[in-house]
């Protein structure tokens, strides 16, 4: 029988995230530090928006751009937030998360051997999405002497007459990287050179420790060449809502959308309104959570050091990117040998590009007592490796 997958999706691996996942939920007293996933349940106003939603039986299909309400609260946020200004009508498009948000963009953008320049380690799906939309990923390094940030000087070496987009996400997932404003602007700079479409997910906008989160769309002639990607499931613990945004120029919204229409009716009904009131409510649990990540980052950043991981200081998201090196083992028999050995599961750094090989990736979205314990595991773990 003839092989009927097609050889682009043969061509990508599976998931590193979810392999991990699922050994773990198959094991008992196992502490995740895998899973990048807030602890927290959702804060009870959005909840509460969502059950009176459903009371009132809002549980029909929306307008497929999403709900106005939602569209008019989010192009208020990026102006309160960033001084960025978006037409709720032609800019703004509510989707079924932020994972569907990139996939638009890249189906809307890419035609087949277009180049999309990626800096790793970075989220999982960046390549394997830019492989599924037909483009090709141009894949980057950047390092942790340089803060995993990475320069424009690194991304103009990268550049081909194929290059059509930069895709770049900070706060960075694995790293917890956060950008500087000089980057950003040679970056910006560098894309109005080359004629370049910056791809900006910027899920994790609100989770930045002592250190300025900038949208890339608020930077000087930036606005009408960056598609900038976000959500509600990190900022606001709402991860199983599925509810997503994209803010673009009208005319790739336009072509967002024209993908958005064949794929989905409309992102959850309920979800939506629920954001409507995240957005105008809910900055002080985005604050408390925020200063909770933060006393949880000092802790297993502070503990991985100590224990010889080294472990340079993330700024944003919940994660923290110790180098292994230390325990003589390479990042993928680290972590299976720590899951095994101690039950505490952690991603090989590998699994978010080659530049993350010797490091893994640690989230701090757990309770700060598992994290005081599986620091205290991966003690006895180190004693024996490294």
């Amino acid at each position: 029988m003839r092989n009927y997958v097609s050889a682009r999706v043969q061509s990508i691996p599976p998931s590193g995230i979810r392999k991990y996942f699922d050994i773990a939920a198959t094991m008992d007293d196992v502490i995740s530090l895998g899973i990048g996933e807030p602890d927290f349940v959702t804060p009870e106003p959005i909840l509460r928006a969502g059950r009176e939603s459903l009371a009132n039986g809002d549980t029909h299909y929306t307008s497929n751009s999403g709900i106005v309400e939602l569209r008019e609260a989010l192009g208020d946020h990026f102006q309160k937030l960033y001084s960025v200004k978006y037409d709720p009508d032609t800019e703004l498009l509510i989707t079924v998360g932020v994972s569907e948000a990139l996939y638009l963009a890249l189906e809307a953008i890419l035609d087949p051997g277009d180049e999309v320049i990626v800096p790793e380690p970075c989220f999982v799906a960046y390549t394997a999405e830019v492989t599924l939309a037909g483009g090709t990923p141009v894949t980057i390094p950047t390092y942790v002497d340089n803060d995993f940030q990475v320069t424009a000087a690194d991304i103009e070496k990268a550049i081909t007459p194929r290059a059509k987009a930069i895709l770049i996400g900070y706060p960075n997932n694995p790293t917890g990287a956060v950008i500087t404003r000089e980057n950003l602007m040679e970056i910006s700079n560098l894309a109005e050179k080359h004629d370049l479409l910056v791809i900006s997910d910027e899920i994790y906008d609100q989770l930045v420790y002592d250190f300025e989160h900038v949208c890339f769309a608020g930077l000087p002639g930036m606005h009408e060449r960056t598609v900038t990607l976000g959500g509600f499931s990190k900022d606001y613990a709402m991860t199983g809502w599925r509810l997503g945004y994209s803010a673009a120029p009208a005319g790739i919204s336009a072509a967002m959308r024209k993908v958005h229409q064949y794929t989905i009716m409309s992102a959850p009904t309920t979800a939506q309104v629920a954001g409507v009131v995240a957005l105008k409510t809910g900055a002080p649990f985005v604050e408390e959570m925020r200063a909770e990540y933060d006393r949880r980052r000092k802790l297993i950043v502070g503990g991985l050091n100590q224990l010889g991981l080294k472990t340079f200081e993330p700024r944003g998201a919940f994660y923290a990117f110790p180098s292994i090196t230390a325990s003589g083992l390479d990042d993928t028999t680290f972590a299976e040998a720590l899951l095994h050995e101690e039950r505490v599961a952690v991603i090989p750094g590998s699994a978010f590009g080659a530049s993350g090989a010797g490091f893994v990736r640690c989230s701090y979205a757990t309770a700060y007592e598992k994290i005081e314990e599986a620091l205290r595991r991966i003690e006895r773990f180190m004693r024996r490796h490294g």
